[in-house]
């Protein structure tokens, strides 16, 4: 049932409140930013598989899984780092490494249900592969938007199509997308990036429905700003937080089946609102 609470006046949705399944508690309980509750929390055999596993995000929540006791599943188009990655790995844990790029839609279910064979099955699914970069129209940059949507977009949705036919035929699970908190107003200097994180939350929230009914959770973590590669060009990282401090902080949201929720939630909850408040007119002035 939807919370009330969560649709403002206006008609807006805020898809950055922090969501959690019921009988959870969080510590951001009493400031009012659990909203909504979701369906009892499945049971999970302990296996996990991400795309862009190699680098930032992808990387650091490979280590914090692993060092929860999850079996892991990683891919990425950079095969050379993946394999240094399962050596850094190797342990009591299994992993599984495998090429792929998920820009090349027609090979993400092969190699996803290569992985999740491997594994002997996977309980999360977690559609991190993603790009960033700095465009804008008429400027010569449409190839870099168009590589932005296929991977961000197009890649995304390959990843949570094919993980959706593996989860149903296993009889449940969880999907997760790593989104943003730009995709909450549109960014002046990454409009497509803006755009591609924006579509992913929308898409997350639109399947949600259908997948509750085969048991299947669906999360959209919305990270704040992250120490990796694919931000440092920025000469601003407000409220910046390591890459491994934010995986920590995802797992948990993860584990615990969080509707959407803000990575970390304070400030970015809050920040995120007052975003959603600022008129278009001043919004367009402001250079983000």
């Amino acid at each position: 049932m939807v919370c009330l609470s969560s649709i403002s006046l206006s008609g807006s949705f805020h898809p950055e409140v922090f969501l959690q399944p019921s009988g959870l508690e969080s510590e951001s309980d009493s400031a009012g930013l659990v909203e909504e509750t979701t369906s009892k929390k499945i049971k999970m055999p302990g296996s996990v598989l991400i795309t862009g596993a190699s680098t930032g995000i992808g990387r650091a929540l490979a280590f914090e899984f692993s060092r929860r006791g999850f079996a892991l599943g990683l891919c990425a188009r950079r095969l050379e780092l993946l394999e240094e990655l399962e050596e850094e790995l190797s342990g009591e844990n299994q992993v599984a490494v495998a090429h792929l790029d998920v820009a090349e839609l027609e090979s993400v279910p092969e190699v996803l249900n290569k992985l999740a064979d491997e594994l002997g099955g996977v309980s999360i699914i977690i559609a991190n592969a993603g790009i960033g970069g700095r465009s804008y129209p008429g400027e010569g940059t449409f190839h870099q938007d168009r590589k932005i949507i296929e991977i961000n977009v197009l890649g995304a949705m390959a990843t949570i199509d094919a993980g959706a036919d593996i989860l149903k035929k296993q009889g449940g699970g969880q999907i997760v997308g790593i989104s943003s908190i730009a995709g909450f107003r549109g960014l002046s200097a990454t409009p497509a990036y803006s755009a591609s994180k924006a579509a992913l939350s929308t898409y997350m929230e639109g399947i949600r429905n259908h997948l509750l009914q085969h048991k299947i959770a669906v999360t959209v973590i919305n990270p704040g700003f992250i120490d990796t590669p694919i931000n440092t060009h920025r000469k601003s990282r407000p409220f910046l937080i390591s890459a491994e401090k934010g995986a920590q902080l995802m797992a948990d949201l993860i584990e615990k089946q969080v509707l959407s929720s803000t990575v970390p939630v304070w400030p970015w909850a809050v920040i995120s609102r007052i975003m959603y408040l600022i008129p278009e007119r001043l919004w367009c002035r402001i250079n983000v």
